[in-house]
């Protein structure tokens, strides 16, 4: 029998319905009932469970081989190949077995689909309508086992959509409390799985991770090259010289996990994973973890400083042929605006200049310093640097100043502190007040809120932590500055920026009143110190 020879018999066998079920015990002679092939097709979401001897898909089959059975009377018939899908979504059709049920169908083989439930050929709405659509061409029945309904009627399509809706939602609530739950862990400062992090395995319990020693030594050399280096591309080349590699394991269903090479993206990554501060992400929020940290709050901070840094210049210190020394310090006191660098050309020669930016946008009359030779002010800044270096007043009187800077970072740090500790007592009675009401609603939300101002708290003390840490004294001014004077002008253009960079935070330029003020870095102020003090041990030795 050709195949548009059965299908026209196969109408004229249903002529109540053209697609769906066929009701047992329909009154049809053998000789006019044709032969309906029928495909059982199973599905499981996840692995589990498939290892027994009887597993769901091995339910689900038989629930559907008795189902055609009961309806052998009406010409339906089994057809012995599985489909079958083990550990695999139905939130799309990117399935071994169903991609099989379809070829078959395509090439004639199949005259009805047999599932035990909708959901377990698709989970999606759009999916689902477009695989219904398939079997329209083809002119293939699709059958459900528990669910009655005809798909030839108006009214049956519209309760297969309605079945399949509460499928899709279902789907939909359940990733929804995965990620609800993923979301709680991690306020509680637990991993929660995903790629695993160079320098800590996970515990022979499972779900938490510990440091690896020899691997966390690697993590902190990685972030000592980038600080000494500023560079994320020369991190990555003495990294891959050294032959080491990114993080190489192995899942619990066995699967291997090959670290390779380090590049400027993956260092970046690890140079930003709050992780190794002992610390975890959820979303723009950071908790306190339960994990060990690798890296301390005050190299974590030096680095994230070099790295915004280079984010906002591009690293522009780098490209710098202009050799504009204060490019990115330099800053209009009276607007409070940056003063970028530019220049004019008369022939061959140039004239460099740093412009207010405020008076490049809104005009000359808006500025009163407007703009400043180049040379200029960098000759005045590098000679009142070598100034202070030479004459111990000016050094005296600059270390006071950066004192008294440190002393009122420190001071709004502890206002900060105050103001969160003073937010997390109320929050805390307030949990407290709810927990005797019954509002569930109103007391997770004040326990969210609770968690978050923790976490701001555990940041501002840790930035308390690593600014204390800052604090400079004489000698480390006087081993800091010394750099100026003699080697300052042996100094090529790029290190010149750079040194500038650690002593100084900011230059003000007030043209109206002809000041300048130079505020120095606390931190880069003993990075340079150490700097030079590491380097005269080693010539020492």
């Amino acid at each position: 029998m050709t195949r548009s020879a059965r299908t026209a018999s196969r109408r004229a066998g249903r002529a109540s319905s053209r697609r769906g079920t066929c009701a047992p015990g329909t009154d049809v002679t053998a000789t006019s009932v044709p032969t309906i092939r029928c495909a059982v097709y199973t599905r499981k979401s996840t692995q589990e469970g498939l290892e027994q001897e009887f597993n769901s898909l091995d339910a689900q089959r038989d629930a559907a081989e008795a189902y055609i059975l009961s309806q052998r009377g009406a010409g339906w018939e089994l057809v012995p190949t599985h489909y079958d899908d083990g550990g695999f979504t139905g939130a799309n059709t990117e399935r071994p077995g169903l991609t099989r049920l379809l070829g078959d169908i395509e090439d004639g083989r199949v005259d009805a689909v047999v599932v035990y439930k909708v959901d377990r050929l698709s989970r999606s709405l759009l999916d689902f309508s477009k695989l219904l659509e398939f079997l329209d061409e083809h002119e293939v029945a699709f059958v459900s086992v528990t669910q009655q309904f005809s798909t030839a009627t108006s009214a049956g399509r519209l309760m297969l959509h309605i079945l399949l809706s509460f499928a899709q939602f279902e789907r939909e609530t359940i990733a929804e409390r995965t990620r609800d739950k993923m979301r709680a862990a991690r306020r509680k400062g637990r991993w929660t799985g995903g790629t695993l992090l160079l320098g800590y395995d996970v515990h022979a319990d499972g779900g938490k991770i510990i440091v690896n020693e020899d691997e966390a030594a690697r993590v902190r050399e990685l972030f000592s090259i980038y600080i000494r280096e500023k560079s994320l591309a020369a991190t990555a080349r003495e990294l891959n010289a050294r032959g080491w590699t990114m993080k190489s394991w192995t899942t619990k269903k066995g699967y291997l996990h090959q670290g390779g090479r380090f590049t400027k993206a993956n260092v970046r990554g690890l140079l930003t994973n709050v992780g190794y501060t002992g610390r975890v992400r959820q979303g723009d929020t950071i908790y306190a973890g339960m994990h060990d940290a690798i890296i301390d709050d005050a190299v974590w901070q030096k680095a994230q400083e070099f790295l915004a840094y280079n984010a906002r210049t591009g690293g522009k210190r780098a490209r710098n042929k202009h050799g504009a020394l204060l490019r990115g310090l330099l800053r209009c006191t009276p607007c409070d605006a940056p003063m970028g660098h530019t220049y004019t050309a008369k022939g061959t020669k140039r004239y460099r200049y740093y412009v207010c930016n405020e008076a490049s946008r809104h005009g000359w009359g808006s500025c009163p310093s407007k703009s400043i030779p180049a040379a200029e002010i960098e000759r005045f800044v590098v000679d009142r640097i070598r100034a202070i270096g030479s004459d111990e007043d000016l050094r005296a009187a600059t270390l006071a100043e950066a004192t008294e800077q440190h002393a009122a970072t420190i001071a709004r740090l502890r206002t900060n502190e105050s103001a969160h500790e003073k937010e997390a007592r109320r929050l805390a009675d307030e949990v407290k007040r709810l927990a005797g009401t019954g509002d569930a609603e109103r007391l997770a939300d004040t326990h969210e809120r609770a968690a978050d101002v923790e976490q701001r708290l555990s940041e501002v003390r840790a930035r308390i932590a690593a600014t204390t840490g800052d604090r400079i004294d004489e000698g480390d001014l006087a081993t800091a500055l010394s750099l100026f004077d003699p080697v300052w002008e042996a100094l090529f253009p790029k290190e010149q920026a750079r040194v500038l960079r650690l002593l100084v935070e900011r230059v003000g330029y007030d043209g109206a009143a002809g000041t300048l003020a130079i505020t120095f870095r606390p931190s880069g102020i003993r990075a340079l110190a150490d700097e030079i003090g590491g380097g005269d041990e080693e010539a020492s030795s």
